[in-house]
């Protein structure tokens, strides 16, 4: 089943969320409209009684009405739940994907994961500042370097963080506004980069505890893409491998850690890891290369805890968190698969679980655009100018479009984000591909632009 459908009053207050297919009668019927696409949110069209409202009309109603108001709000309470049971928020914030979970009960009625954008981030201000740095070079050589004349605030966070911060903020509003929801639960997760450097480290603190061991498996298992390293299988039991052995004079640092089947292992053995694939020269360079991979997205995730904590105690609702550690052996325990609004949905302490939704709504970030006027070639010259024109025929790059394209060579139906031009000849990027030249004349917007694209 999919995610349910979020349901709004008359007066944009949320109620319960109702099935798909409650949410499909109601529309037939006309008692709803479509307000939002995603999430996928249905509007009433008439207001919903509540059973304080029909106390109060009750005790102001001569008493030979009081059957007659009494039978209304059952009729309307067979279609949408007028008294909303509060629902609980859960996230698992990642470094690259955010995952997302609402639990109504013992039970997930949505899943999300939201893509973040951090490195395209900080991908686009290095190139900034290359150019300008480039620019100042060439035309202002005499001026002293300027580079400690700013002061940063308590609690600054990089761009590329910040961001991430502020997006899971920005859903976690979104969905405040659609879903009743009374309270929140963050993975408040922390990854012991020295534990992982040196997993023979001595102390109470590591050596007791029921989930002793989950952060670093934890950590490989993102690390190598939940995959054996010298075969690929996947969705098997894994087990920690040590790339150069421990006979050979390797290391427990999690730089020679890696993760492999049993089979694989195995027939490993003590050998070196030049000797194992001494015929598979592309494989042991992947490994080699990924082995030295930084603990860029550790420091990501604990750098941004605690700024995401306090922001969503700003919210007014209470606010919990839970370990990786608990996350990931209440995943167990359950048997549930590996993916990121799972993780979310095994966030904190619960006896059981029911997942209703199999399909996630998959959010990426696009961002709103640049505000750059002048393109530049690789050198930092100018070569184009941006027109401050943005809507074209009514549309506007970002927007999630469907066309019916009846006529030439790209007869077909797409749906997706639009690239706009202004002579009204679009582009359109569907989940499989990019199709170029579609006019306008055939498009029909379904959702506009706010910065993200959306998949299932």
């Amino acid at each position: 089943m999919s995610n349910f459908v979020f349901v709004i009053d008359t007066d944009r207050q949320p109620l319960s969320p109702c099935k798909p297919g409650m949410a499909r009668s109601l529309l037939k019927a006309g008692k709803a409209a479509v307000f939002r696409r995603y999430p996928f949110t249905i509007v009433l069209n008439k207001a919903v009684v509540t059973e304080r409202s029909t106390a109060l009309r009750q005790a102001q109603e001569p008493r030979s009405d009081v059957r007659r108001s009494s039978v209304e709000p059952r009729s309307q309470s067979r279609s949408v739940e007028t008294n909303p049971e509060p629902l609980e928020l859960k996230l698992d914030p990642g470094s690259k994907v955010t995952g997302i979970a609402i639990k109504q009960g013992n039970e997930i009625i949505f899943g999300a994961e939201l893509q973040h954008r951090g490195q395209q981030i900080k991908e686009a201000l290095l190139s900034r500042r290359q150019l300008r740095r480039g620019r100042r070079n060439r035309k202002t050589r005499y001026r002293q370097a300027r580079f400690l004349n700013r002061t940063r605030p308590d609690g600054w966070l990089a761009p590329s963080l910040q961001h991430r911060v502020e997006t899971t903020l920005t859903w976690v509003h979104k969905l405040i506004r659609f879903a009743p929801i009374a309270r929140i639960v963050q993975e408040l997760v922390r990854f012991d980069t020295q534990l992982m450097q040196n997993p023979e480290i001595s102390g109470v603190l590591y050596q007791q505890g029921e989930l002793q061991g989950y952060e670093v498996r934890q950590y490989l298992l993102e690390k190598w893409n939940r995959q054996c390293a010298y075969c690929s299988v996947e969705n098997v039991a894994f087990e920690i491998e040590h790339i150069q052995p421990k006979s050979r004079g390797g290391s427990d640092r999690v730089s020679n850690l890696t993760i492999a089947c049993h089979d694989c292992n195995q027939k490993k053995g003590n050998q070196d890891v030049r000797e194992f694939l001494a015929t598979k020269p592309d494989l042991l360079n992947r490994i080699l290369k990924q082995a030295k991979l930084p603990l860029k997205d550790a420091a990501a995730v604990n750098s941004t805890r605690w700024a995401l904590f306090n922001a969503l105690k700003e919210t007014g609702l209470p606010v919990t968190t839970g370990t990786g550690g608990q996350t990931k052996f209440n995943r167990n325990r359950l048997g549930l698969a590996k993916s990121h609004w799972l993780d979310a949905a095994c966030v904190g302490k619960f006896e059981t679980l029911t997942v209703l939704t199999s399909k996630p709504l998959l959010i990426a970030a696009k961002g709103h655009g640049t505000r750059q006027m002048c393109g530049t070639n690789q050198y930092g010259f100018p070569i184009r100018h941006k027109s401050r024109v943005q809507i074209h025929k009514g549309f506007q790059t970002g927007d999630i479009v469907s066309a019916t394209v009846t006529a030439g060579k790209k007869i077909g139906c797409y749906a997706g984000r639009v690239l706009c031009r202004a002579s009204g000849s679009f582009d359109i990027v569907t989940k499989s591909a990019r199709v170029a030249g579609v006019s306008y004349k055939y498009c029909k917007a379904i959702h506009k632009k706010d910065g993200y694209s959306y998949a299932f």
